[in-house]
């Protein structure tokens, strides 16, 4: 009979490893990651992000189209973006929490394919209140839907990488502010707005049924350690941090869209522009955001809380220069070319910020949250900016995004000095 080795009282309990087990375990032995960047699935995001985002937005190109055939006002129409933007703001928080436990992939398609029957709904709509109704599924649908893909991105790549990542899916939202609703718009009038919304219906299933084909499924879940006790979300140390990056995105939104619902008009009153040079100069300020959005991508990784403050001077550099130089139409284009570029970075590089400071528990309702801020600040922004149009005019307008371009700024710094003191204290 064989008998075993001795084992020696101090490696008692402990896991004994043959030679031969040595190789065997050499094999199977974890190995630095080699996988490359997902293109495809990041691609596929960001084209959901684009009909997403042009399906909210449709409204506003087609306001007179669709008030004349409704037989409502045109502020009635334009209530269909508040109503949804209001719905985005109180549901998505609610959402997110409640579908925590269920699988990221399987939830953007469900979020596309309800937004998909909400536009076609909207499409068929016989009268003003069922496409109210169908504003408010859409709007559901579209809480959802951030929620889950703001932080989708976080958990396809590397930490290192989450900047990239985040420029990529949100090039899906550029495209549909320089593409999307204007083609939309171009559709709605040549063939009638109900065929634009059945479009935009149909590529949102589509959609749907590439993100089930090609998207990867990703394992959001935390497991914890043994021993460790599950704290509640909201004493998540990290959550300080989550909360400060909204309440900075919420000050710098809320300035830009202040100024930019009401930018036609200004073009219009202020700099002299023919109202057909309104859609040319737009599209400057969207070409140059895109390209903004592209430095965002090699900036946010790097440099994430400088090259912030770096790019949200450039906006103020070019909201400033609008507003001191608005005699000058070719001073006013590059200014808008230089606002632009700085705005198309800042949206990704906050969300890049999210995505680093939120622990791996709290990245979805950390974009729920996320979501919820950037619509409370459009409607807000466009409240405040419309109170101001009517109590002191247009002109004013530049000023005041100014103002809160300073506050966003000086609110991120003495915030990120807090946080670092806070992390040097002893725990």
């Amino acid at each position: 009979m064989q008998t075993l080795p001795r084992v020696p009282a101090a490696a008692r309990g402990r896991r004994i490893v043959t030679p031969n087990q040595k190789s065997s375990l050499s094999v199977t032995a974890p190995k630095e990651s080699t996988t490359a960047f997902p293109w495809v699935g990041l691609l596929v995001l960001s084209g959901a992000i684009f009909v997403s985002v042009t399906s909210e937005f449709l409204p506003t190109g087609l306001l007179p189209d669709m008030a004349k055939e409704l037989g409502v006002s045109e502020s009635r129409i334009g209530l269909l973006i508040t109503v949804f933007a209001a719905t985005v703001v109180v549901s998505t928080t609610p959402l997110a929490a409640l579908t925590r436990r269920f699988p990221r992939k399987s939830l953007v398609v469900a979020a596309l394919v309800v937004n998909a029957v909400a536009a076609i709904l909207g499409a068929i709509s016989p009268s003003y209140e069922v496409l109210l109704g169908a504003r408010v599924l859409g709007g559901l649908a579209h809480g959802l839907f951030w929620a889950v893909v703001g932080a989708y991105a976080g958990h396809l790549v590397p930490k290192h990488l989450i900047g990239r990542a985040v420029a990529v899916t949100s090039g899906g939202g550029t495209v549909a502010f320089v593409l999307g609703v204007p083609l939309g718009t171009a559709l709605g009038h040549a063939l009638g707005w109900r065929l634009a919304f059945a479009v935009v219906g149909g590529v949102m299933l589509l959609l749907s049924a590439l993100v089930l084909w090609l998207l990867p499924p990703v394992d959001h879940r935390v497991s914890l350690a043994t021993g460790e006790i599950p704290l509640p979300m909201r004493r998540d140390p990290s959550v300080p941090g989550v909360i400060i990056i909204c309440l900075v995105l919420i000050t710098l939104m809320t300035g830009q869209n202040l100024y930019y619902t009401y930018i036609a008009p200004w073009l219009i009153a202020t700099a002299h522009f023919s109202a057909a040079a309104v859609a040319p100069l737009l599209f400057v300020f969207g070409a140059a955001g895109a390209i903004g959005l592209v430095a965002a991508g090699f900036i946010a990784d790097r440099f994430p809380r400088r090259g912030f403050v770096v790019v949200t001077l450039v906006v103020l550099a070019g909201v400033l220069m609008i507003a001191l130089a608005s005699a000058n139409q070719v001073m006013v284009i590059v200014a808008l070319a230089v606002w632009g570029a700085g705005f198309g970075a800042l949206p990704a590089m906050l969300q890049a910020r999210m995505l680093h400071t939120a622990s791996a528990r709290m990245r979805d309702i950390g974009a729920a949250l996320f979501t919820t801020s950037f619509n409370l600040a459009i409607g807000v922004g466009a409240l405040v900016g419309g109170v101001l149009l009517d109590s002191s005019g247009v002109r004013v307008l530049p000023y005041y995004y100014l103002a809160f371009l300073v506050a966003g700024i000086l609110l991120s710094l003495v915030t990120d000095a807090w946080l670092a003191s806070r992390a040097r204290q002893p725990v």
